[in-house]
């Protein structure tokens, strides 16, 4: 019977969540790196017992530790990142100038052919790219040539490149985004860059054809449609039809239209998953309930889904990399929240229920489809 593996990134360790195909039973291996902020972890789909973990720490800065074995074992690896002489700055909100710096490894996207390429993203926003295993890195440095890269300016959690999607059809093409800089799209492996966020709106940002400045959280595909975009703003959900040249909001009506995460079923490509929270200011779910939203239409019309999760005195917040799906015939969704718990359905969203409880504040939920 196929399984599941959950790896789950906390401000104090990662964990790594094992179920067979009915994901009722669970069995929970660590902390592994107690005590460390490990904000992201991936496996290989070209390999699925290599694990990439992105370790960091106030006192001993940024390490990657690499598993073979299932996050069994791991070994550190990855402290060697090339920054090809290129020093830079950008702009913080008073307009003065700030020089960029490594301040940390936000998320890890290993290729899905080859066990021995990672793509990592990066704070201050830059782009990192490692052909053996995750030993040495290399910055693809075109995207923070970009001409607009000195505007770029800090979210409230930094100014980080969160998201890496790969085109699954085409091996040259790739989507980042940053807060608070917006989306970019390259069409020759990382060797150029567009901004492609028209039709986005941001407050302070009045010019709707303005190339950068949105604080975009967080962007989903599903491969079967790599051209399709989905999109959770700093406000507003967010959708593409054509690869990022153009978007449109499809918040519709969701409660508030402001979130961290968004994912998309892993076999209906019109059914896309949000978890709103009250606003920039409030971090936690409207009327202390915390309720996961779910369209089935890709966008504009919206369902709260809340059968197992707390619908009074809940005021936790779920971040941008914190929600993923399955593979299996019954898509299961998983995510996880700065309270500690992550919430399982194995049922498209219709129930829930808690693997685990009690965890350190969870930064990152990735999930893998066992044989």
């Amino acid at each position: 019977m196929s399984g599941v593996r959950v790896l789950v990134g906390t401000r104090k360790g990662a964990f790594v969540l094992t179920a067979d195909g009915k994901r009722k039973d669970w069995n929970v291996s660590g902390p592994h790196f107690a005590g460390w902020e490990i904000y992201h972890v991936k496996a290989s789909p070209a390999e699925p017992n290599r694990l990439f973990a992105s370790q960091t720490s106030g006192w001993f800065g940024q390490l990657i530790q690499r598993s073979d074995d299932g996050g069994k074992t791991w070994e550190p690896v990855g402290n060697k990142f090339a920054y090809d002489g290129i020093a830079g700055t950008h702009q913080w909100y008073d307009g003065t100038p700030h020089p960029w710096e490594f301040a940390r490894v936000w998320h890890l996207e290993p290729s899905p052919t080859d066990p021995d390429t990672v793509w990592a993203g990066v704070e201050d926003a830059a782009l990192f790219r490692s052909k053996d295993g995750g030993q040495t890195w290399h910055e693809l440095s075109a995207l923070r040539e970009h001409k607009t890269g000195a505007g770029w300016q800090p979210g409230a959690g930094g100014l980080c490149l969160h998201t890496i999607l790969l085109d699954p059809r085409d091996s040259e093409r790739m989507f980042i985004a940053i807060s608070a800089a917006g989306a970019f799209r390259s069409d020759d492996g990382g060797q150029s860059w567009r901004a492609v966020n028209r039709g986005l709106k941001s407050e302070g940002i009045p010019d709707p054809d303005a190339e950068v400045g949105h604080c975009v959280h967080r962007i989903a595909m599903h491969p079967s449609r790599p051209d399709v975009l989905f999109m959770q703003k700093h406000w507003d959900v967010m959708r593409s039809d054509d690869a990022g040249e153009s978007w449109r909001e499809v918040s519709g009506n969701l409660p508030t239209d402001f979130g961290f995460p968004i994912d998309v079923h892993a076999h209906e490509p019109e059914t896309i998953y949000v978890v709103p929270i009250k606003s920039d200011s409030e971090h936690f779910p409207p009327d202390g309930k915390l309720r996961v939203y779910r369209s089935r239409t890709g966008g504009d019309q919206w369902e709260a889904l809340t059968n197992g999760l707390p619908q009074q005195n809940c005021y936790v917040n779920v971040l941008r990399d914190a929600m993923a799906v399955d593979s299996l015939d019954s898509c299961g969704v998983y995510f996880g929240t700065t309270g500690g718990q992550v919430y399982a359905s194995a049922d498209s969203g219709d129930s829930w229920a808690p693997i685990v409880r009690d965890l350190p504040a969870v930064l990152s939920v990735e999930v893998q489809t066992l044989p």
